[in-house]
């Protein structure tokens, strides 16, 4: 397998991963400081220093854990979340002065870290979940908590849920941008195929086509079939099939990598672009459009569909004539892929089809609409005596059946 790579730093989700590190520290070394210099409010010492000792072994024993959202786990997680509500549970068995009453915890602003980590990790959702819990054990520890209490657990609450939201609009732009990223890459390469075809296959072709013409006989009909092929080189070319340029997120390392591959053997479980299966259709009577990015299908769906489309066509050359033009046209919906084969042939009477059925040539029926109805799809056709035909084939992206199983 050949491979091209190139790792592309700009995930703006690792600098906040970064963040999170040296806050853990910092407030790990604020909440020892208040200890010290308040060791004299409380009444069991011993009870602050064992929970401080353990949670400054544990800030600093886990520091890999908040590397990257790799390593920082459900069970990580849950396990830091544990310990800070246990530090501010913890509290009152200390005993602070009456005088305290609205001190700080044990954990102080640390327990501040380990919503931050949910909020990073899961976004607002899983920031809810954290700050929830956060808030309802300083409830519990302040027994008769004042207006001050209320306006922190709410401000804490509040700000891990917008650092939450704002970590999913930041993945949900760096998807966009990778997109962008992949579709730009493609367009080089094609751009760099049709070149390098340009200046050497496409021209003998064409020279060929030309001196096949002025010979005639049979030099004239090989010059027809170079012309044809020219044509249906330039259709390959300029769709843009070129080794698929794939964009992936390293979580672990924060970063983007783009990599073109060229497989020996094709993976069974990647989807397959649609495009390659329908492309080589094209030539100088039938045209090929569809989108510059690919048309991804779970590869049982995309031969289906790709058959399907292969079977109209042949019914556009046996009932349209071996010189009607046809249009294929493709287009990629967010749930949805569409597949419309039009010809400009004589078109169909009313009452063929169910004639041809009662015949018991069902190539409409079963080489069409029953592929498609097993995708989970629709095949309608639409056709005016005179005016050509039409057949549009619709898949979900999510097929159904024997075909879709292979996703």
């Amino acid at each position: 397998m050949a491979r091209r790579e190139r790792v592309v730093r700009m995930s703006v989700e690792q600098p906040l991963w970064r963040a999170l590190t040296a806050y853990r520290i910092l407030t790990m070394v604020y909440a020892v400081l208040l200890a010290v210099f308040g060791r004299d409010r409380y009444e069991r010492p011993w009870v602050a220093v064992a929970f401080l000792v353990v949670m400054a072994a544990w800030t600093l024993g886990t520091l890999p854990k908040v590397a990257g959202a790799a390593a920082c786990t459900k069970r990580f997680l849950g396990a830091d979340l544990a310990l800070a509500l246990f530090g501010i549970l913890l509290t009152p068995l200390a005993d602070f002065d009456a005088q305290h009453i609205d001190g700080p915890t044990l954990s102080s602003i640390w327990t501040a870290g380990s919503v931050l980590a949910f909020a990073i990790k899961g976004g607002w959702r899983w920031a809810a979940f954290a700050s929830t819990f956060v808030a309802v054990a300083n409830i519990i520890e302040r027994g008769d908590p004042s207006r001050d209490t209320f306006h922190n657990v709410l401000l804490v609450w509040v700000a891990s849920i917008a650092i939450g939201y704002v970590v999913e609009v930041a993945r949900a732009s760096e998807r966009t941008l990778a997109r962008a990223l992949e579709i730009e890459a493609a367009t080089r390469e094609r751009e760099r195929l049709a070149r390098d075809i340009h200046d050497s296959v496409l021209q003998v072709l064409a020279m060929v086509q030309r001196r096949g013409t002025a010979l005639g006989g049979e030099a004239a009909e090989l010059g027809r079939m170079a012309g044809e092929q020219e044509v249906a080189l330039r259709t390959l070319v300029s769709s843009g099939l070129v080794p698929t340029t794939r964009v992936s997120e390293d979580a672990a390392e924060g970063a983007v990598v783009r990599s073109v591959e060229v497989d020996d053997e094709p993976s069974g479980q990647a989807d397959c672009d649609l495009r390659s299966l329908l492309a080589p259709h094209a030539g100088s009577r039938i045209s090929f459009a569809e989108p510059g990015a690919p048309v991804l299908l779970a590869p049982g769906a995309a031969k289906e569909l790709a058959a399907a489309v292969s079977a109209a066509l042949d019914n556009v050359r046996v009932h349209a004539g071996e010189n009607a033009q046809a249009w294929i046209l493709v287009e990629d919906w967010p749930d949805e892929v569409i597949v419309t084969v039009r010809d400009d042939g004589p078109g169909i009477p009313d009452g063929r089809l169910a004639q041809a059925e009662g015949e018991g040539r069902m190539g409409v029926a079963l080489s069409i609409r029953g592929r498609l109805r097993d995708l989970g799809g629709t095949a309608e056709l639409i056709s005016v005596p005179g005016q050509g035909t039409e057949v549009e084939l619709k898949v979900p992206k999510v097929s159904r059946g024997k075909a879709g199983s292979a996703k």
